[in-house]
């Protein structure tokens, strides 16, 4: 007796230390690329000399608008997007209780990209032109958000009506999910069909997904709205550990369910609608990224939303810098690599499942 009393902490200890490890592994993992993904683009420029720019220490003109003109607001937009994106996932899948929950599968981003087309094209709030590097400029990124925030509301209203239906099943969420993200699409399409030639152009590139069209001051509009939303979700990461174990658990555990179910749902719908406004629709990062930390560090919220929010940042960063290189001087946009990469990840991630 006395001995397995003196091995639980010790037992305990090894089972967190592994969750520690790989969180402090993919900490690692992030600084290097982020290092990385400054070196490398269209000019190749060696780590001292990144190093000594970011110091301050450079006096080369031309390195310093590379680094912090383009490159870097491009790479810390990529880092919060895919923290942003996949916390989000990580907090749908368990509010929900649906493992296929995600801003992409939910139809929450097709909203969000519906309500900032819509504000963009009939509102006034952002400037289509068929040329140059940013086709799309969001003169008012206020309304823009507004708007988007606002179509992912609905949606969420109405995964949020189902799931207190009985017998309400995961299916039922994501075939409702399906249907809504068809209805959105839809509805992009039935703008473009009004646009005109330039518009279209514009809207269709925009859809696509790209971090590389947002600046200084877009970039710390998603920063903000992120790390708020990231500090909300990791305050109620007990809440969320709860509500694993079923709604009756967790109210007898004294958890609020539907205060902890909505404003989960709300928050995470506000950090897509910020980054969907701004730069497009990037699918997968929400769906993929959570169950890639579950396989190897288990359910914990404690330990899964700090590594889903890593694990988000390493994909999409390594999206866009392989976006970058593999057919340069031509850029793709993001979100075709991650719908590339997500989709056999995925499926692999199933299989993996059906055979446990």
């Amino acid at each position: 007796m006395h001995l397995n009393q003196a091995r639980f902490p010790v037992e305990y200890q090894k089972y967190i230390g592994r969750k520690i490890i790989f969180l402090v592994i993919g900490s690692a993992l992030l600084i290097i690329l982020f290092l990385l993904s400054l070196c490398l683009g269209a000019v190749t420029i060696p780590v001292v000399d990144v190093l000594r720019t970011l110091l301050g220490l450079s006096n080369d003109l031309n390195r310093n608008i590379i680094i912090f003109d383009i490159r870097l607001p491009r790479i810390l937009t990529a880092l919060c997007a895919g923290i942003g994106l996949a916390v989000s996932g990580a907090v749908m899948q368990s509010v929900l209780r649906n493992p296929l929950g995600s801003p992409f599968t939910l139809g929450i981003s097709q909203a969000a990209a519906f309500g900032a087309a819509l504000s963009i094209m009939t509102l006034g709030s952002g400037v289509m032109r068929s040329t140059g590097e940013d086709p799309v400029t969001i003169t008012n990124p206020y309304l823009t958000t507004i708007s988007a925030f606002v179509f992912c509301l609905i949606t969420t209203g109405v995964l949020i009506g189902i799931t207190r239906l009985k017998r309400s099943s995961p299916e039922v969420m994501v075939l409702t999910g399906v249907a809504m993200g068809s209805l959105f699409s839809a509805g992009i399409m039935f703008l473009q069909f009004f646009a005109d030639d330039v518009q279209l152009g514009a809207m269709v590139f925009w859809t696509f997904g790209d971090v590389g069209r947002t600046n200084w001051r877009e970039f710390m509009g998603i920063f903000i709205i992120v790390i708020l939303s990231v500090v909300f979700f990791i305050s109620q990461r007990w809440r969320y550990n709860a509500l694993d174990a079923g709604d009756e658990t967790a109210k007898s555990l004294g958890v609020p369910v539907e205060f902890v179910r909505l404003f989960g749902m709300v928050a995470a719908s506000l950090v897509t609608a910020v980054i969907i406004a701004f730069i497009g629709i990037i699918g997968f990062i929400g769906l993929v990224c959570p169950h890639i930390v579950r396989r190897i560090i288990g359910d914990d919220h404690r330990f899964l939303l700090p590594g889903s929010c890593i694990t988000g940042g390493i994909i999409l960063l390594a999206a866009d810098t392989s976006a970058q290189l593999v057919m340069a001087p031509h850029v793709f946009p993001v979100a075709i690599f991650t719908s590339f990469l997500g989709v056999p990840v995925f499926v692999y991630l199933i299989i993996k499942g059906r055979k446990r």
